[in-house]
């Protein structure tokens, strides 16, 4: 479906039919009708509230961008409680080492193979740190070690509202922290044809962690790519 597409559907009324995902009925879609909420995923191990003004710049770009019903206000689940699974988009970041209970193990797995989609952002962006190695870890023995594979840059994620040519690169990369590396790539976990996990190495969340009254002194928006993520989410 082509984004203009989409958002006909969405002006027509029926953006309740296209964006209930198999796990959320239309009982429990929050009160207020909105067509898509920011969920943070609070998980046990490690530092899960990272990159907190994040959200909030996301948010407000998504109003400006699309004509989306959006939740004004993050909403914290914790990965072990079923109401996570309710969620339309779901993020999960961190610096630490990563430890899904199996509580966490279970929904983690279930969201993502009934049609849920996790964006997963590693703060350390290094592909050798500690939470990209735990992290990965976690989801080889999930989905299996050859589950997570490289997106290549003509993936509909990086046309899905904006046009981009690949993953766009963070100013942490170019700083030179972490591994010394530009990742030219982001990876993911595909179920049946759709991408249900998003993994950056990029650092994302710092990139967007800023007060919002700073973006006009951008030269271009650069949550535009995080528009992109939650339209493809959305609309797969």
């Amino acid at each position: 479906m082509t984004r203009a597409g989409f958002l006909r559907l969405l002006a027509g009324g029926l953006a309740g039919t296209l964006l209930a995902r198999p796990l959320a009925s239309a009982a429990q879609r929050p009160v207020g009708g909105y067509d898509f909420w920011f969920t943070r995923l609070k998980y046990n191990s490690g530092d899960w509230d990272v990159d907190q003004r994040m959200p909030a710049n996301l948010i407000t770009s998504l109003i400006d961008y699309t004509t989306l019903r959006v939740d004004p206000k993050e909403r914290v689940v914790a990965l072990a409680d079923p109401a996570m699974l309710s969620a339309p988009f779901c993020y999960l970041a961190g610096h630490k080492a990563v430890e899904f209970s199996d509580a966490e193990r279970r929904n983690f797995e279930r969201y993502v193979r009934n049609g849920g989609f996790v964006f997963v952002d590693d703060c350390n962006h290094d592909i050798d740190g500690l939470f990209a190695k735990s992290f990965e870890a976690q989801m080889a023995r999930i989905f299996g070690a050859e589950a997570m594979k490289k997106l290549p840059n003509t993936h509909p994620l990086y046309s899905s509202f904006f046009k981009f040519t690949g993953p766009p690169a963070t100013s942490f990369e170019l700083n030179g922290w972490g591994d010394d590396l530009i990742h030219d790539y982001l990876k993911g976990i595909t179920i049946n044809g759709r991408l249900g996990l998003l993994y950056s190495n990029k650092d994302y969340g710092c990139e967007w962690d800023y007060d919002w009254r700073n973006k006009r002194f951008l030269a271009e928006d650069n949550t535009r790519f995080g528009v992109n993520i939650v339209m493809y989410a959305l609309s797969n």
